[in-house]
C-alpha cells in the first residue's frame, strides 16, 4: 500500500468504527490517512445563481463532523488530511478522491441500522462496492479500537484469480503486521436430496474428493507466501454462514467477481451476502489485484 488511505465519514453513528479502522490501516501500512466529508455540491437556482446561504449551511455541517473526526483522532501518528468534498453524492466524491490521490483503500462505516458486531452495507457502501478502483473495507458497528498487536488477517481463499489477488492483499498487511495469515475455503454439506439420487457412498466419495481437491490448492496457497506465518482450514457447511461468522480472524479479505471490468471492486454471489452480515471488519479487493 503506497497511497493514502481514505476513509468516508458522516457524523453518524458508525462513524467512529470506520475512523478507528482506518487509522489502524493507515498506520500498520505506513500510509497517509485522508478523512473525508462529502456535501453536496451547489445547486444552481437560475442562471449562473446558487442559493449561497444553503451552500454556507452545507459547509457548517460538514465542518463540523471534521471537527468530530479530529477529536475521534486524537493522538494518531500518522499524517492525516481533513477534507471537505463537494459531489453529487457520497460516493462519487470519495470515489473521485481515490482517483485524484492515488489511493490505496477506502475504509467506510456499516450503515446507520447495523446491529452491534454485525456489517450491513449501506447505500453509500453499496455503490463504491459496484466499481471502486481500490479496496473497499467496512467496519462493523461497534468496532473496537484496533491494537498494535499481530493479528490474524483471514482470507475467503478460492483458487482463481480474484482469491489469489485477495491473497496477496492480505499478505501484504500480514507481513506489515507481524500478524498470522488464514486462509479459509468453505465446501458445502452433503445436500440431503443427493443420497437419494446417487446413493451415500457416491456422496462421500465426491464430497471427500471436494475436500482434497480444496486441500491441495490451500497447501499451493500456502506454500506461496513468503515470510509470513500461514494457516489455513477448509470448513463444511453453508459458505455465507461460515464466512459471516469467522471470530478467529481480526479482518477477512475477500476477491471480487470472477468476470467484469479489470482493477475494478464488483460483489459476486458470496461477497454481495457477507457485506449485510459478517461479524469482522471485511476488505473487498479489487478484481486483477
Amino acid at each position: 500500500m503506497t497511497g493514502p488511505v481514505i476513509v468516508g465519514v458522516d457524523g453518524g453513528p458508525t462513524s467512529p468504527d470506520a475512523l478507528a479502522l482506518s487509522r489502524w490501516f493507515a498506520e500498520t501500512s505506513d500510509a497517509a490517512l485522508i478523512v473525508a466529508v462529502v456535501h453536496p455540491a451547489p445547486a444552481a437556482l437560475g442562471s449562473g445563481r446558487v442559493d449561497a446561504e444553503w451552500v454556507a449551511d452545507r459547509h457548517r455541517a460538514a465542518q463540523r463532523v471534521l471537527d468530530g473526526a479530529r477529536k475521534d483522532l486524537a493522538g494518531v501518528t500518522s499524517e492525516v488530511d481533513y477534507r471537505m468534498v463537494a459531489s453529487s453524492s457520497a460516493s462519487h466524491g470519495l470515489h473521485d478522491l481515490a482517483e485524484q490521490t492515488g489511493a490505496s483503500m477506502i475504509v467506510i462505516g456499516s450503515g446507520r441500522q447495523a446491529p452491534k458486531d454485525r456489517l450491513m452495507a449501506g447505500s453509500t457502501a453499496e455503490r463504491l462496492l459496484a466499481g471502486s478502483i481500490c479496496p473497499v473495507a467496512i467496519a462493523p458497528a461497534g468496532l473496537p479500537d484496533p491494537t498494535d498487536e499481530p493479528r490474524v488477517i483471514g482470507v475467503a481463499y478460492v483458487d482463481t484469480p480474484d482469491g489469489r489477488a485477495a491473497l496477496i492483499a492480505a499478505a501484504e498487511l500480514a507481513r506489515r503486521t507481524g500478524g498470522t495469515l488464514r486462509l479459509h475455503t468453505v465446501v458445502a454439506e452433503g445436500d440431503a436430496s443427493l443420497p437419494f439420487l446417487i446413493g451415500d457412498d457416491v456422496e462421500r466419495a465426491f464430497l471427500d474428493t471436494a475436500r482434497e481437491t480444496y486441500e491441495s490448492s490451500l497447501r499451493r496457497a500456502a506454500e506461496s507466501v513468503p515470510g509470513v506465518t500461514v494457516e489455513w482450514a477448509v470448513i463444511a457447511g453453508n459458505v455465507v454462514d461460515a464466512l459471516a461468522d469467522l471470530t478467529e480472524v481480526d479482518v477477512l479479505y475477500c476477491g471480487s467477481r470472477g468476470y467484469g471490468p479489470a482493477r475494478r471492486v464488483l460483489l459476486g454471489g458470496v461477497s454481495t451476502r457477507l457485506v449485510r452480515r459478517a461479524c469482522r471488519p471485511l476488505v473487498i479487493v479489487p478484481r486483477g489485484g
